[in-house]
This record gives C-alpha cells, structure tokens and sequence, in this order.
C-alpha cells in the first residue's frame, strides 16, 4: 500500500482486492449476489433480516415500540445477516435489496409479499401501516419529522463511512481524512445539540421515527460507546444530545430493540435472533431464538 503523502491516483481506478482494512473481504464495485442462498421465513407477519448496527436498530426499536404500543400485528421475525461472512450477497438477500445493505424488510402481512429497504422507508412503512404511529399526519410536525428523518439519512454516511472508518477500521491512521471528518461529525452534533436546546425530541414535543433513526449513530455517539471516539470529539460537551440521548435510552422497547442481532459487545446484551417477545428473556449470543 502507498503511503498516503505519495499516492497519485491512477488515470483509470482498478479493483485491488487485496487493498486491507476490516473490510476488504466484502468490499466490491459491482452489485448483484455471489453465491445462491434462499432467507429463512419464519410465522410473523414482518419478515426482517439485519445486524444489529446502528442502521439496523433504528428498526427493531420501531417494532418494538409499536408492540409496545399494543399493535400486534407488529410481531414480527429478526433474522441475522451476519455481513462479515458475505451474507449479504446471498441471491435470497439480494433480491429484497439489490443495493445489498442491512436492513431489508418482507411485508407478508397482505395478500402479497411486499420487500422495503433502506432503514428510513422501513420507519416510513411501519408507521404508515399502523396509523401513523410516531409519524404526525400533517402540517409542521410531520415536515419536521421528515426532515430530520432524511437529515440523519444523509448524514450518517460522514459518521460510519467517514469518520469511523478511518478514525477506527483503516488499515493506518492518516490525519487529513481523520480531520475532515472529525470537523463534520462534530458539526453535525452541534446541529443536534442546538435543535434539542430548544425540542424535547427533534420532531417537537413528540416522539418519532426521526429520533429512531437518528438515536442509534448520534446517541451512541453521545455516550461515548462507537469508536471509542468519545474522548477524542469531547462528546461531552453536547449537553442536549446526551440529555436527549439518556432519555431514549431508558425507554423500554429502546433497550429491547437495540440487542436484537446484535454480535457485539456484552453478550448479556445481545439476542441474535428475535423470534418471540420472551427471546428477551435469553439476553446470551449462545442461545439462538427458534427458528420458527
């Protein structure tokens, strides 16, 4: 590898597949499935199959919360990806996202099988099935809603793709990347931290999908537990953003959702599989909820 002061870009980019980093096994420039590979349907009406990423906790804590609210027909089915081992590739995956990203959603609620991906028209779904739930019908609230929605959409990119990549999983350290995206994430947090000076929630005085999706990359980032990256952007110092974050946290379909495929960290807090609500009672990576 070139050392980063040196490196001149080529006139034409090739795909070299041994470029290193965490990710390089499944990294690739071209889309479509590497191996034949048919996804597990178990009895719930919402079929979902996700890691337990901040992308994918923004939907198992929809769900949860909308149990919680007493729909259930919410019950639903969380199946692992696990994208370490290319399980995204999987003919059976890709055919309900063809953009191969946890996570991806089958509706067999209806008379016909309906696939959702990208984590923001998942919430949108959700909430549209169910009345509306932490979705305001109208007016400002909704456009308030939304736009934070698709704000953390466009923004989360510059946190894992940006900053945690290089400042956690490049294969070396380099100082102008690790720069420009610690200025961003840190501007991005003073965008949140003065909305929640004068919100409760972002969406207003209510809760909703926007804080869903917004919770897990900002909130986690807030409490100093992604990256290991606390210290460094002095997360502390965004007193609303914690506030705001510590707040959701307690919520108890948060602390549900936010176990469920998850692979990392304490392994009292990690379900792999959510099958039925008393899967929570497991709390243990190795004990594996029944397949159906």
């Amino acid at each position: 590898m070139s050392d980063a002061s040196t490196y001149t870009p080529p006139k034409v980019w090739t795909w070299n597949k041994a470029n290193g980093g965490r990710f390089a096994n499944t990294n690739r420039p071209i889309a479509g499935k590497t191996h034949d590979k048919e996804l597990p349907v178990g009895k719930h009406p919402f079929q979902l199959y996700s890691l337990g990423t901040p992308n994918g906790q923004k939907v198992t804590i929809m769900f949860e919360e909308l149990l919680a609210l007493g729909h259930k027909g919410a019950e639903y089915d969380a199946w692992l990806i696990k994208i370490g081992d290319g399980d995204q590739f999987g003919s059976g995956f890709v055919a309900i996202n063809p953009n191969s990203k946890i996570p991806a959603l089958v509706d067999r609620s209806g008379p016909k099988p309906i696939r959702v991906f990208e984590s923001g028209a998942i919430l949108m779904h959700l909430a549209e099935k169910f009345g509306n739930a932490f979705l305001p019908t109208g007016g400002e609230a909704r456009a308030e809603c939304l736009s934070w929605l698709f704000w953390q959409m466009g923004s989360a990119p510059y946190l894992g793709g940006g900053f945690g990549h290089f400042y956690a999983y490049a294969p070396t350290k380099m100082e102008y990347p690790i720069d420009r995206f610690a200025m961003e994430t840190k501007r991005q947090m003073d965008v949140l931290d003065r909305r929640l000076a004068e919100s409760r929630f972002l969406g207003g005085n209510d809760y909703t999908i926007a804080d869903m999706a917004v919770w897990p990359w900002y909130g986690g980032l807030a409490k100093g537990l992604m990256y290991g990256a606390g210290e460094f952007l002095a997360v502390h110092e965004y007193k609303n953003v914690v506030r705001w974050a510590d707040e959701i946290g307690a919520r108890p379909a948060v602390k549900r959702g936010r176990i469920v495929n998850r692979l990392q960290g304490d392994p009292a807090q990690q379900l792999h599989e959510r099958h039925d609500a008393s899967d929570f009672d497991l709390k243990t990576q190795d004990k594996v909820a029944p397949k159906g």
